[in-house]
């Protein structure tokens, strides 16, 4: 015979489960009365009866995969495959005699329904909160059925292609590829050469997307603002290309490869300033220096836009070209080979040598080091704000090739003349720092 507080036990365990069964429910409830809420609305301009399924008869729907689900527990899998399979066939009744009344084609509430008893049937399998939180997407979703379709008349067929194919360059290639050094130095990584890759292609669609939102011109603005700060080398790239297939303004396209740039010394700033708060203070002025020239020379081109673009036709052409980003790609992989090279010949004494080397592909990379370093006490201040500095006139070098030989010399040659200008102001200040100290 059980004792007394077993007993006690089992009462008090019994009420538990009845209020778990309960809860798990009223989440089924809610679930076709959210779905319900936004079907019911849609037809609520149809006479009494008329309805397939309005606000009642899917709350019932929920309930009903609701209870289906807690029987699951008991009399197995089988209630709640019939009640599903029932709820189908109802529902394409339904279906059937919408079309005859209506002309119309449309099977979303008809899925709407089987859907609404799946979601009862997952909070009573102890999920209550996903379950609703499905219902809430998926009134949502309903809900935005003209906007859905206005966008789709929006897009253009280039721009299905480019993202079904920035999805599988991004989803599926990219997680299969491994994140390990390959080659004789171990200095190639896959993982890391295909996201330059993905970056490349996934600014230009951006780009792209920009400029059909806010209209070439301002696209071209955020395209470089935006994209710098992730690589303004990936920014330029795509800006040129786009200007080479006359898919963008000159000027503009001219003000948001400056701000590009000028966004990346502001990003060097603050990752040194993170990692080496001395060495970031004495290379503040500098850097901020740089970008004004740079974020002055943008508005100057910025200024010139109406006047020098008036009445341009924009040729909206592919969203990214994956030639282009692949051999960006390959562009990288080379330097990062050449960049081990370097350190191998040079070892890490020569600074300033694989200074100029790592900046040709990313400033970044060499930036990061040469301030932990710096804040570990390896390397003086002076050496490691030199050698950031000789990283960022090779990546700006590099930069100003490669927008003259992608989108010539209307591009590239006041690209060069802006650049020069940052960082003779920005050398000047950091000598005129140097002596100070």
């Amino acid at each position: 015979m059980p004792s007394p507080p077993s007993l006690l036990s089992a009462e008090i365990a019994l009420p538990q489960a009845q209020w778990s069964t309960l809860f798990a429910l009223l989440a089924a409830l809610a679930a076709g009365l959210i779905i319900g809420l936004e079907r019911g609305w849609q037809d609520r301009d149809l006479a009494a009866g008329s309805r397939v399924a309005g606000l009642r008869t899917f709350a019932l729907l929920g309930l009903l995969g609701g209870v289906l689900g807690a029987l699951a527990s008991s009399a197995g899998p089988w209630p709640l495959a019939a009640g599903l399979l029932g709820s189908a066939m109802v529902a394409a009744r339904g279906y059937r005699e919408s079309v005859r009344a209506s002309g119309s084609l449309s099977a979303t509430s008809a899925i709407a329904q089987v859907l609404t008893v799946a979601l009862g049937a997952l909070a009573a399998l102890g999920m209550p909160v996903v379950a609703v939180a499905c219902a809430v997407l998926a009134a949502v979703l309903l809900d935005l059925r003209s906007t859905l379709h206005r966008w789709l008349q929006l897009i253009r067929r280039s721009e299905l292609d480019a993202a079904l194919q920035m999805l599988v360059l991004s989803v599926v290639v990219l997680p299969l590829l491994p994140d390990a050094g390959y080659g004789g130095f171990s200095a190639l990584n896959p993982y890391r050469l295909w996201w330059a890759v993905v970056l490349v292609a996934g600014l230009s669609l951006c780009g792209h997307i920009a400029m059909r939102v806010a209209g070439a011109q301002h696209g071209a603005l955020w395209t470089g603002l935006l994209g710098g700060l992730a690589s303004s080398t990936a920014a330029t790239l795509a800006i040129a290309r786009k200007l080479r297939a006359q898919d963008m303004p000159l000027q503009p396209g001219l003000a948001g490869a400056l701000a590009a740039c000028a966004v990346m010394f502001c990003r060097i700033g603050v990752i040194v300033l993170a990692l080496a708060p001395s060495l970031g203070l004495r290379l503040l002025a500098p850097l901020l220096s740089a970008a004004v020239v740079l974020l002055i020379a943008a508005a100057l081109h910025w200024r010139r836009r109406d006047r020098a673009d008036a009445g341009v036709a924009i040729v909206q052409g592919r969203p990214f070209d994956l030639a282009v980003a692949l051999g960006f790609g390959l562009y990288l992989g080379i330097t990062t080979v050449l960049l081990e090279l370097g350190q191998r010949w040079f070892g890490y004494s020569a600074l300033h040598a694989v200074a100029l080397l790592a900046g040709l592909a990313d400033v970044d990379a060499i930036t990061v080091s040469l301030a932990r370093m710096q804040g570990a006490g390896a390397v003086p201040g002076g050496v490691a704000a030199t050698a950031i500095g000789l990283a960022v006139l090779s990546n700006m070098a590099a930069k100003a090739t490669m927008a003259w030989t992608t989108a010539g010399p209307a591009f590239g040659r006041p690209i060069a003349i802006a650049y020069a200008g940052a960082l003779l102001a920005g050398g000047m200040v950091l000598a005129a720092a140097a002596g100070w100290h």
